[in-house]
């Protein structure tokens, strides 16, 4: 069972805003998009942009802004779902995320359902949560998480989301500005694969789509995923799957 006292997404505060409450009263879980201060094993700690924190019933609450001002992400809420009872996450103590882009769509979501009474409330609500807290316990047992790893994320997330663009390793270290090698170290380092083969799986994915579902020409699959040769393509794609494009193709319809 999960019941929801409140949310707010992308709440903005003033620079002198303090949340002080000795006793809280329920699960609160609050996601920063500023720095803020918190209280944490008896003193005040500054935590970065992009950090969670979570407090069980009865915890004693208390952050403050540390900048101009203070924007957040919250939800106030009541569970006995296993999910959270039983949750490795640390309690009272912030941690970063490593998707917060993907957590700031799932709270907009959450104030929805919250808001207007659907149809599906209840159970949208319940897997609206399960999917935040599955995205927090990977975030917390994420070491890596650093302003530079927001960059790279937002990178590789611009590269699976339009693989046929051109892209080139110097096109993406502009697009970080730092030199091609150190992008090409750090990557591979972040997401264990280099960011050309990133490239190019990705392009080979939306072919086999085009591929499977689409009557389409070889030579057209390639234009659309990003090749302006038909003979690479197919190179890169027997490389990859085993297959030749038309085999795959036959093989996938039959």
């Amino acid at each position: 069972m999960v019941y929801i006292h409140y949310v707010e997404h992308n709440t903005a505060h003033a620079g002198n805003f303090v949340l002080d409450v000795p006793v809280g009263h329920h699960w609160l879980l609050v996601v920063t998009k500023t720095p803020a201060q918190f209280w944490v094993n008896g003193g005040l700690r500054e935590y970065p942009a992009h950090s969670a924190i979570l407090y069980r019933p009865q915890q004693k609450v208390y952050y403050r802004a540390c900048t101009g001002h203070f924007v957040n992400d919250w939800i106030r809420f009541e569970s006995d779902e296993p999910y959270l009872a039983e949750s490795p996450l640390p309690l009272g103590v912030p941690f970063g995320l490593s998707d917060p882009e993907y957590c700031q769509k799932l709270f907009e979501l959450l104030v929805i359902e919250h808001n207007f009474s659907l149809d599906c409330r209840e159970s949208s609500i319940d897997l609206l949560l399960r999917t935040l807290f599955n995205k927090l316990w990977e975030s917390c047992f994420q070491d890596n998480i650093t302003p530079q790893y927001y960059k790279l994320l937002e990178l590789r997330t611009a590269i699976q989301s339009n693989p046929a663009n051109y892209w080139s390793v110097s096109k993406m270290a502009d697009f970080l500005q730092i030199s091609p090698g150190y992008l090409q170290n750090i990557y591979k380092k972040t997401f264990g694969i280099s960011c050309m083969d990133d490239v190019i799986n990705s392009r080979i994915r939306m072919a086999k789509e085009y591929l499977i579902h689409n009557a389409r020409s070889i030579a057209e699959v390639a234009s659309r995923c990003g090749y302006q040769n038909v003979e690479h393509f197919c190179r890169q794609f027997k490389q990859i799957t085993g297959h030749t494009p038309r085999n795959y193709q036959k093989h996938a319809k039959g």
